[in-house]
């Protein structure tokens, strides 16, 4: 099975990037230092995922290999991701949705159980007017309308939903860069 990790940048943390096993929560986040040059291969690979190990070494000032190698280990330890995103729009899928869920009992529970599901590409546990919050990206409004009422309210805990229809993407990025 494979373990999809979140990654949020601890806040004064310097370079270091908190690892939390997404569907596990029981194990102990681990801190992951990362130094001047890994960092700028991040922002770099940020801007152009594809940018060969050539190009990326001569922004470094390191070798092809040494690059190579810390991409592949900035991978491994779950600090990044390189991945092709979309606008779900150009590919088929017209129903984007935010959904508001207040949830009662374990809240780790809900969230996995949301989290299984195939429409659902994001999940947090939060504070405020709901417990969790998840988006969801579907084909159509039936099939939006299948995972609230079939899916999601059954879903041991969940007492409430509310769902954010969305109408236009006007952003998305994620070249945030590293702290």
């Amino acid at each position: 099975m494979v373990v999809e990790r979140a990654l949020r940048p601890v806040r004064g943390g310097g370079g270091s990037f908190v690892v939390a096993d997404a569907l596990n929560h029981k194990e102990a986040a681990s801190f992951i230092n990362v130094d001047e040059k890994s960092k700028r291969l991040i922002e770099l690979l940020q801007i152009d995922g594809r940018s060969s190990y050539a190009r990326l070494a001569k922004e470094v000032n390191l070798s092809e290999a040494a690059v190579r190698q810390r991409v592949q280990r900035l991978i491994d330890q779950g600090v990044m991701q390189i991945v092709a995103v979309t606008d779900p729009l150009t590919v088929g899928f017209n129903r984007q949705a935010m959904i508001g869920i207040r949830a009662s009992g374990d809240l780790r529970k809900v969230a996995e159980s949301i989290a299984s599901l195939r429409e659902v590409d994001y999940v947090v546990v939060c504070a405020g007017r709901y417990d969790l919050l998840a988006e969801v990206v579907c084909e159509n409004d039936e099939q939006l309308m299948n995972l609230l009422n079939d899916e999601i309210r059954r879903v041991d805990g969940v007492t409430t939903i509310e769902t954010f229809v969305y109408l236009r993407l006007e952003k998305q990025t994620y070249a945030w860069g590293v702290k």
